[in-house]
């Protein structure tokens, strides 16, 4: 089985495909009911991939509200009832105090990874004007509630609130619109950015672009409606509409750039 799991999934990818065949197998042969830390889009979509090859198992995926992007799964034998079995996740509330900084996501994250917490115990972050809501697994949330006292410059007084008063942040899209030769991926992207499409290239073949979570090197890969593009250092964007042909056959797009 395994030699051909590979021939899905890019060679990045290889290390968690790994861990959550692990997962799988641990489930279905010893009935193992595994809580995995946050995944990210990709990362769930694998694990749903592979759950699903295997009928003794079954999977839930939970980020605390249901647009989550970043989610924590349980994986366990096709008898257990897994809407049952508690997620294990915590809000942690962050109040500014009033700060006049504006404090943004990277500042809430950089805050958080300078504690020595990682990554992938970090769920969505909702930035308020003044406050931000944080999920994060049960298991740390006490460890940040007492350590947590500054981001950024500001000094910030934190408490553990339940799941149910998660109060989540819509992102901000900006719009555009434009039209374009055919659906490549160097193409759109160069038009969102302003970027030339040669200086564009680059790093995309250096496996800084991402597709739908996964790393995309091919500049003239198709995009389609619905595909979430991002790029390091760029920020992303998403294709919203592909409405039809101009009369010279150029093809009308709208794209949301998160802001």
């Amino acid at each position: 089985m395994k030699p051909t799991v590979y021939e899905h999934f890019h060679p990045d990818e290889k290390p968690f495909v790994d861990r959550a065949l692990e997962w799988v197998e641990r489930s279905a042969q010893l009935h193992q009911l595994k809580r995995t830390d946050f995944l990210d889009p990709r990362q769930a979509q694998i694990l749903h991939m592979l759950a699903n090859r295997n009928p003794d198992v079954q999977l839930r995926l939970a980020g605390g509200y249901p647009e989550a992007e970043r989610c924590r799964a349980i994986i366990g034998p096709e008898y257990r009832y897994l809407d049952d079995e508690p997620i294990g996740l915590s809000v942690l509330a962050v109040n500014g105090g009033g700060t006049h900084l504006e404090l943004d996501h990277g500042d809430y994250l950089g805050a958080l990874l300078g504690l020595g917490v990682k990554r992938d115990r970090i769920g969505d972050i909702h930035v308020h004007e003044d406050y931000s809501h944080i999920i994060v697994l049960d298991e740390i949330a006490d460890y940040l509630n007492v350590h947590l006292r500054q981001v950024h410059r500001a000094s910030v007084l934190t408490e553990i609130i339940p799941i149910t008063e998660l109060k989540p942040v819509v992102p901000a899209l900006q719009e555009m619109s434009f039209t374009v030769a055919s659906m490549r991926l160097d193409g759109i992207a160069s038009d969102v950015y302003r970027i030339s499409r040669t200086k564009i290239v680059d790093p995309i073949r250096a496996g800084r672009c991402r597709v739908n979570w996964k790393t995309a090197e091919n500049p003239s890969e198709q995009l389609k409606m619905g595909d979430v593009v991002s790029f390091k250092g760029l920020g992303r964007f998403k294709v919203l509409e592909i409405d039809g042909m101009t009369k010279k056959g150029r093809i009308r797009v709208k794209v949301g750039k998160f802001i």
